[in-house]
């Protein structure tokens, strides 16, 4: 009998884990089912790109995964029972069907959070998802001239947006509202160049300015004040998909699932979580953050650990870190700004047209490593081993 494994979620980490499965599996020993509510791969990576009139390459799942072994399931994620070892999942046109499983990998990912700020869900515009991208590059094309279009969020999405923005649209009033300082988690170097650029862009910059609403036509911030916007891009931060906290898995109060050093849920060893779903611990005893950057090297550890325990092979034991910080200012500008295991910036950055070349590299190439899932590692499909029991599952952050 086959050993079923169910992969939620068809992004950066629910692909790669697909793929990389599909790499170290026998086919005749697993099936493996990709769940994916988009019928291509989203390259979430450059939905700023995609709001400002830039098209993008598709890549269609179908396409992708065809003579892989992977069986394509296009339907959303409706519920998730971890104790029958089920998901429901729901066509688009309407119907159900359960999926029954002996692994399972929650790739769910995030999405766009309001962080309860009034008007926000009326008011303001998304790029955490490609509808979302859509409908703002529909409301940034009715724009006119001298129109005021404001990006909350100093973090490297709102660094990305307000620069693409004003790079596309220059005859636009852009402006940026951020909690903290520019780039404050920058070197000196990377703030530096991000204060030249924003500023040769055109870009207002309100520094220290929290949002404290958003209504047709303005934002307002605290201390009374507000900033006119034909246009309010929310980028502030990001929420998991609620069905994690509908489930019986051990999770963080923001509704991240708690895995071990392989990913494994420390509380159902039948499950893995990987990317924005989970939360693991990486460098110094931090959680990783949530990003293409962990969710890719989870995505890998998990799929070799999965692999590793059905054939009774060798626990992956590869620390997760990061090098640097990848941002892109526009398409003739960016900034590489490198970073110690975790996370923290160090003196040297990469700035100007090499590193805006650098981060469409590092896009590139991991779209193409999530579009050919059958190449770039070596096959070594080993056999299952029937009466493979698991291991008592690590402790999280620890060795595996």
């Amino acid at each position: 009998m086959q050993h079923r494994i169910v992969v939620l979620g068809a992004g950066y980490t629910g692909a790669s884990a697909a793929g990389r499965l599909a790499r170290r599996l026998r086919r005749e020993d697993v099936a493996l089912t990709l769940v994916s509510a988009e019928p291509d791969f989203v390259e979430r990576v450059r939905m700023h790109q995609l709001a400002t009139g830039q098209e993008l390459r598709p890549r269609p799942l179908a396409e992708m995964f065809a003579g892989t072994g992977v069986e394509l399931r296009l339907a959303r994620v409706t519920a998730v029972d971890v104790d029958r070892k089920t998901v429901t999942v729901a066509a688009a046109d309407g119907t159900e069907d359960l999926l029954e499983y002996d692994t399972l990998v929650y790739a769910l990912g995030s999405a766009w959070h309001d962080q309860g700020v009034p008007g926000t869900a009326e008011h303001a515009d998304e790029i955490a998802s490609r509808p979302g991208a859509l409908r703002l590059r529909e409301r940034l094309a009715a724009l006119g001239a001298g129109e005021p279009v404001v990006v909350v969020g100093g973090g490297l999405t709102g660094l990305e947006a307000a620069t693409e923005i004003a790079e596309a649209r220059p005859d636009l009033d852009v402006a940026l509202a951020a909690r903290a300082g520019l780039g404050d988690w920058l070197s000196p170097k990377g703030r530096g160049h991000l204060r030249k650029v924003v500023d040769k862009l055109g870009v207002t910059v309100h520094e220290h300015t929290a949002v404290t609403a958003v209504s047709a036509g303005r934002v307002s911030t605290a201390g009374g004040g507000t900033l006119p916007a034909a246009v309010t891009v929310w980028t502030t931060g990001f929420a998991v998909h609620p069905i994690s906290g509908a489930t019986a898995l051990e999770i963080t109060d923001a509704g991240r699932i708690v895995v071990d050093g392989t990913m494994r849920s420390v509380s159902h060893p039948d499950v893995y979580a990987i990317g924005d779903a989970a939360t693991a611990t990486g460098p110094g005893g931090k959680p990783l953050r949530m990003s293409c950057a962990s969710g890719v090297p989870m995505a890998w550890q998990a799929a070799d650990a999965i692999a590793a325990r059905l054939t009774g092979g060798k626990l992956p034991n590869t620390p997760i870190r990061y090098f640097n910080q990848c941002i892109s200012l526009g398409r003739k500008e960016g900034l590489i700004q490198y970073v110690t295991a975790d996370d923290r910036a160090v003196r040297a950055a990469l700035t100007g047209r090499t590193a805006a070349v650098y981060k469409e590299l590092v896009c590139k190439g991991a779209a193409w490593s999530v579009a050919n899932p059958m190449l770039g590692i070596p096959a070594r499909r080993r056999r299952v081993v029937p009466q493979a029991v698991p291991e008592a599952v690590p402790a999280a952050g620890a060795p595996a």
